[in-house]
């Protein structure tokens, strides 16, 4: 074996050590429970000149309110909100989207939430809330 060759492989081995050793603390996604989904019209304040995305059709604005529940032991934050809505007639309000919105910050325990929503006028209510989840990171997130 040649000294370059040696001293290669001996960089390896010290490289690989410091990595066994010191690692950076994992930013895993953790998963939130939601439960106590709920919604009712958002007072006149917020509801004025509501309009649907991407058109201007008239829409309800709605407050979908919960409990959302963060089992690990430390904050999590920017947890995508998930789920699906549909009206009284079993037609999706949100066609091709599960995602509904974001928390910013969820501490250890069970925290209140609310999202705004807003309903095409012309879909009967009352909607069905169903398979709400979200999910976040515990640890600061580049936006």
């Amino acid at each position: 074996m040649t000294f370059s060759s040696f001293l290669i492989v001996c960089i390896t081995w010290v490289l690989w050590l410091v990595s066994y050793i010191w690692t950076p603390a994992a930013l895993a996604l953790t998963q939130i429970p939601l439960s106590d989904i709920q919604y009712h019209e958002c007072p006149p304040e917020l509801a004025e000149g509501t309009v649907t995305a991407g058109n201007f059709t008239a829409a309800k604005c709605f407050l979908v309110t919960g409990k959302a529940e963060n089992t690990s032991k430390r904050l999590v934050v920017n947890a995508d909100i998930f789920g699906r809505i549909y009206d009284a007639n079993g037609n999706s309000v949100m066609e091709n989207r599960t995602r509904l919105g974001a928390i910013d910050q969820i501490p250890p325990g069970i925290s209140d939430f609310e999202l705004r929503i807003s309903v095409p006028a012309n879909q009967p209510e009352p909607l069905k809330l169903e398979q709400f989840k979200a999910a976040g990171f515990t640890g600061s997130v580049r936006r």
